[in-house]
């Protein structure tokens, strides 16, 4: 009876505790429905839906006349939702073999039964978002929207479109470096300078997570469409890029050399027009826009700081132009150290403008010492009245750091006094060097840098940049002329008489410097290294542009800033002046146009022809395309490429009507003409993106 009772009890117990536990579960289903519901509805919404950011299309960079540098190309995914829902199994299996085939045959990537093998396959595992092809260009998405089942769109085909953006480049290497780029979050040039007004406004999309954890769109009506970013127009001109890119290419692949860089700026805005940069690759194979010398590489200048010595030693009135100096036989010891010139005889007794225009080390040492030994300080006083002691301040990050050694500093020699007047113990970038030299071309005013006019939106001007005085006046009036008179000498009589020339004057300095390297000083194991330079500006009686060229260690017994970069400055001057980026003297334009004909720009058989009758040489060479541009240089016609990008507008002033005719309706463009002859303008800039159907106006006359 007892062990009944005690089974009984036990029995008891355990419905007991499983009521309990019943009606525990079922209060904790209640509340977690009733009190609870919309958190964990939260939650479950959250890991399977979400939304993500769209990126929006960053803003062009634009030349000077709006042509594209860089830009954002649209670039598309297409993908499919196989699942039955959408499409059900009559039209997909009716449909499926003729898609295979237009999609075969639209990308060429696939055999038509490849793609009909993966759309079944994904069909069968109801993929809500099968891939089917990436980077599909516009005009392709086009095509495909016009394809079985795609043509029902995506809740009757399922057909889903993503697009997103690529950087890209029209003109490929053209300043390149200055443009600038994005790698791994790190943005350099105009690109990372400018990146506020380039970026945009992020959109957003809402996103469904699918079994396997892929993220696919739920409707388009749930998207925030993003804002594209503003545009850049540049004071970079291509044609003054391209002429300063191919001069400095040229002379860098002659001499081995491994790297130079170019600038050309305008003298009255200190607009830059041009900007070249170019390194040896690693390959050795060619030269490639890596880094921004220009901007960023601070280096003992040599010789074309002589003119910075110089203004403040005529600004001080310790010496004049006319006065002479005792070169003597070219050498000069101070304390221990032993100083000569190129011309190792010497100049003998010589007036300072002469001293200066053969770049005598002794001369200008001289003076410089002989005026300054007992305070140096005034000699730097001058130097940081021209603002040589601080960086220009540019918009592209990097600038490197001026270098001004004060007396007593640390570095400071009795020695530094002299080898600061001839460009030692000193430090410039070439871009810094050119702003001096500007500022005498523009009589004293000292111009910032400048490579950004104008910021715009769908092609209005939202906000426009004006040129920055830097210093009104860096010296009086009768030191600037000075200057300006011993650079015209130093071209006419000096050393870089070899690019005189007499269809318009050229003002400007070499300069030959050794290049200490790192641990070994200027005479390392491989020899001594130079870095040959030229900077001024033309024409001199009326300055327009002023331009520097730096080359850096070229191979061979020709070193010298005028043997090496002098010939530079002198090729794109020339190019320019044949191009008419400035005005000819009156009587040069008439001869000129005169043996000129019309016709600049046309079908290279057809320019031929048209110059055959007339007396001048007509280069050869091999051409990578048969329209080409001709330019005037001395009595020889040249011929060269003219390019046409796909999707840009391409350019036709200056060619027939038949030929702009035929370039610009294979380009995707109608055209309407007036008039009759040669074109000379055309209503859509070149360079602009093409919108197929767009209408061009040519005028003629």
């Amino acid at each position: 009876m007892e062990q009944k009772s005690d089974i009984l009890w036990r029995i008891r117990l355990i419905y007991f505790l499983m009521a309990v536990i019943a009606v525990a579960i079922i209060a904790k289903v209640l509340y977690i429905q009733l009190v609870e519901g919309e958190y964990w509805k939260e939650i479950s919404r959250s890991s399977t839906i979400r939304y993500v950011s769209i990126e929006a299309a960053r803003g062009d960079i634009c030349a000077d006349d709006g042509r594209l540098l860089a830009t954002s190309v649209p670039v598309y995914e297409i993908r499919m939702d196989m699942s039955s829902s959408v499409t059900s199994d009559q039209l997909f299996s009716d449909n499926v073999d003729s898609l295979a085939y237009q999609l075969s045959r639209l990308f060429g990537d696939r055999s038509e039964a490849r793609y009909r093998r993966d759309l079944l396959r994904a069909r069968q595992n109801q993929e809500r978002y099968h891939l089917v092809k990436r980077n599909v260009t516009w005009e392709q998405l086009q095509q495909a929207r016009r394809f079985p089942l795609f043509r029902l769109g995506r809740f009757g085909g399922g057909f889903i479109v993503n697009e997103r953006t690529r950087r890209e480049m029209p003109y490929q290497t053209l300043a390149a470096r200055t443009i600038g780029y994005e790698r791994e979050g790190i943005y350099v040039g105009l690109e990372g300078a400018y990146r506020e007004y380039l970026e945009g406004v992020q959109g957003k999309r809402l996103m469904q997570r699918l079994s396997g954890g892929t993220w696919m769109p739920i409707s388009d009506q749930n998207e925030i469409r993003p804002q594209n970013g503003k545009d850049l127009i540049t004071t970079i001109n291509v044609e003054i890029q391209d002429i300063t890119e191919k001069a400095l290419l040229k002379q860098l692949q002659r001499f081995r050399a491994s790297h130079g860089t170019a600038v050309v700026m305008e003298v009255a805005t200190g607009k830059i027009k041009a900007i070249s940069n170019l390194q040896r690759n690693s390959s050795g194979t060619g030269y490639d826009e890596m880094y921004n010398f220009a901007v960023g590489q601070s280096t003992e200048p040599g010789s074309t700081f002589k003119l910075a010595s110089l203004i403040a030693a005529l600004e001080d009135g310790v010496v004049s132009p006319d006065d002479y100096i005792d070169t003597g036989g070219g050498s000069i010891t101070y304390y221990n150290r032993t100083m000569r010139d190129v011309n190792e005889e010497g100049h003998g007794n010589i007036p300072v403008r002469e001293a200066f225009a053969l770049s005598s080390n002794v001369g200008i040492s001289q003076i410089i010492y002989q005026a300054y030994k007992n305070n140096p300080e005034r000699f730097v006083a001058q130097l940081r009245r021209l603002g040589l002691h601080e960086p220009l301040d540019l918009e592209i990050s990097g600038e490197g750091r001026p270098v001004i050694r004060e007396p007593g500093s640390q570095g400071w020699s009795n020695l530094s006094l002299p080898w600061m007047a001839i460009g030692y113990e000193v430090s410039l970038t070439p871009l810094q060097t050119l702003t001096l030299y500007n500022s005498v071309a523009n009589n004293g005013r000292m111009m910032k840098p400048m490579f950004v006019s104008e910021i715009r939106q769908a092609g209005r001007t939202v906000k426009r940049f004006s040129p920055t005085v830097m210093n009104r006046s860096i010296a009086g009036n009768r030191t600037i002329r000075n200057a300006q008179e011993m650079l015209v000498q130093a071209v006419e009589k000096g050393t870089a008489s070899n690019i005189r020339t007499d269809a318009y004057p050229i003002a400007g300095k070499t300069g030959t410097a050794q290049i200490a390297q790192a641990g070994q000083g200027y005479r390392g194991p491989s020899g001594t290294h130079y870095q040959a330079s030229f900077v001024g500006y033309f024409p001199a009686d009326d300055p327009v542009y002023s331009c520097i060229v730096m080359i850096n260690n070229p191979r061979g017994y020709i070193y010298t800033g005028s043997g090496v970069a002098a010939p530079v400055f002198r090729e794109i001057a020339d190019k320019m002046y044949a191009a008419q980026f400035f005005m000819a003297p009156e009587e040069e334009q008439e001869v000129m146009m005169a043996s000129f004909p019309g016709f600049r720009s046309g079908h290279l058989d057809d320019l031929r022809n048209i110059y055959a009758p007339f007396d001048v040489r007509i280069s050869k060479g091999s051409f990578e395309s048969q329209w080409v541009r001709a330019t005037l240089s001395a009595d020889t016609v040249r011929f060269e490429d003219r390019k046409f990008i796909e999707n840009l507008v391409p350019e036709v002033v200056g060619m027939g009507l038949s030929d702009a005719i035929h370039v610009l309706e294979n380009a995707g463009l109608r055209v309407r003409f007036s008039g009759r002859g040669v074109v000379r303008r055309q209503s859509i800039p070149p360079g602009r993106r093409i919108n197929t159907g767009n209408t061009i106006y040519l005028e003629l006359s």
